[in-house]
């Protein structure tokens, strides 16, 4: 029979069996449903067990997902499991009778990157605190990548070193050791902790790299982290902010930065160790080519502007440019026409513009430009006599426009 609780009302007093303690590599087990309460906020069903290998939150480590399932073919998906006062929760999108016999299935894919992320936390925290006599202030396993804060100041080279000193340990495959020490061998330990620890403590060591309390779930060897890749590093606070990746994260980040680096090789016809090389002197050759073009663009402006010299006010509507190219030559223009120049620049209904009137009151140059912008669908504006924008019309409407607007005058 099913036995409702109010989620908060519910009092916490079977201590859950971990079963995830016993076996971190199980995937798989039965458990009998003690209860089952509503929870009003996450609009989820909490269902607690007499025993679980699901990990709940805790430790810098998200909670395990899966499903339980029972032999009349009910199936209940779990979407986050957390612990109160020693009772396991599980957020499930039903609910379970109680006594019922489950079957608990992991999401062994998320279990497993969890334990490689958090495993080969331990090693690198453990290399970089002892060897700038630091401490881990900030840890945050996200579903990408893996965020941790030391309050030291690490530079690039000393973490390359310490990627490559982190890799080596992986490979020479050392054992894990979970030690639950009493609190006289607690007292003579010296491990990394964030906090002052008492009662049942968890030590997690990967001896010759780290010793440290830890209440998460890590692979039983080192070699089963198989890779840690640092992607990243800045200042944070008085400290250094790294971004880590192990295992799958790290071999998918790596094989989608060779596939990358792979189509760059072939587009600029390079091997792959020299696309960086070739990137540079073809970057190199562009800024020259840039400078070139705008050499000659100036030459052509100054030729195209001397075209207008004391035509008085003129309109102007050109193929596709810059709006740095529109500026200068509508100033160009200004210069020798002795009038008002209006450039509009682009095709279709996609223009850029630029109004300048050197001659007339900036106030009414600028109440022009605001009916233009109006008339015109524009946006854009400036001061001293002279406006930029874009304009959403047409050649002909830009062309009936200023037409209507001249014969007003």
């Amino acid at each position: 029979m099913l036995v409702l609780h109010k989620a908060g009302d519910y009092n916490y007093g079977m201590i859950t069996e971990k079963l995830f303690y016993k076996n971190v590599y199980m995937k798989e087990f039965e458990a009998v449903v003690l209860n089952s309460s509503f929870d009003e906020k996450k609009k989820s069903w909490l269902v607690e067990l007499d025993r679980t290998a699901f990990y709940p939150e805790g430790g810098g480590q998200p909670a395990d997902e899966g499903t339980l399932s029972t032999g009349e073919g009910i199936v209940r998906r779990v979407m986050d499991v957390h612990e109160k006062e020693g009772t396991i929760l599980h957020y499930c999108d039903g609910p379970l009778d109680e006594g019922m016999k489950v079957r608990g299935q992991l999401d062994w894919e998320r279990r497993f990157d969890h334990m490689q992320q958090h495993s080969g936390e331990h090693i690198v925290s453990g290399m970089i605190c002892s060897r700038f006599h630091c401490d881990n202030v900030g840890f945050h396993m996200g579903k990408d990548t893996v965020v941790i804060d030391y309050n030291a100041e690490v530079s690039r080279a000393a973490l390359a070193e310490l990627e490559e000193a982190a890799n080596r340990y992986i490979w020479e495959d050392h054992a894990l050791q979970i030690l639950w020490p009493t609190p006289e061998e607690l007292k003579a330990l010296e491990y990394r902790s964030k906090k002052e620890l008492t009662g049942d403590v968890r030590i997690t060591s990967f001896p010759g790299a780290d010793i440290c309390a830890c209440c998460g779930t890590h692979v039983m060897t080192s070699g089963q982290v198989g890779l840690v890749k640092f992607i990243g590093s800045q200042k944070f606070s008085k400290g250094t902010r790294i971004e880590l990746l192990c295992g799958k994260r790290a071999f998918d980040f790596l094989s989608m930065n060779w596939e990358q680096n792979h189509q760059v090789s072939v587009a600029m016809a390079s091997s792959l160790d020299k696309t960086a090389a070739v990137y540079q002197k073809q970057k190199q050759e562009l800024i020259d080519a840039k400078m070139k073009i705008s050499e000659l663009e100036g030459y052509y402006f100054e030729q195209l502007a001397d075209e207008y010299r004391g035509a008085g006010d003129i309109l102007l509507i050109r193929e596709p440019m810059t709006p740095d190219n529109v500026r200068k030559l509508c100033v160009m223009i200004a210069e020798r026409c002795g009038g008002r120049c209006v450039l509009f620049a682009g095709e279709g209904r996609d223009y850029k513009y630029a109004y300048l009137d050197q001659h007339a009151d900036p106030k009414e140059v600028m109440a022009k430009v605001r009916e233009m912008n109006g008339a015109l669908s524009g946006r854009g504006g400036g001061r001293d006599g002279f406006a930029q924008g874009s304009a959403a019309a047409s050649k002909k409407e830009i062309e009936v426009y200023f037409s209507a607007s001249a014969a007003k005058q």
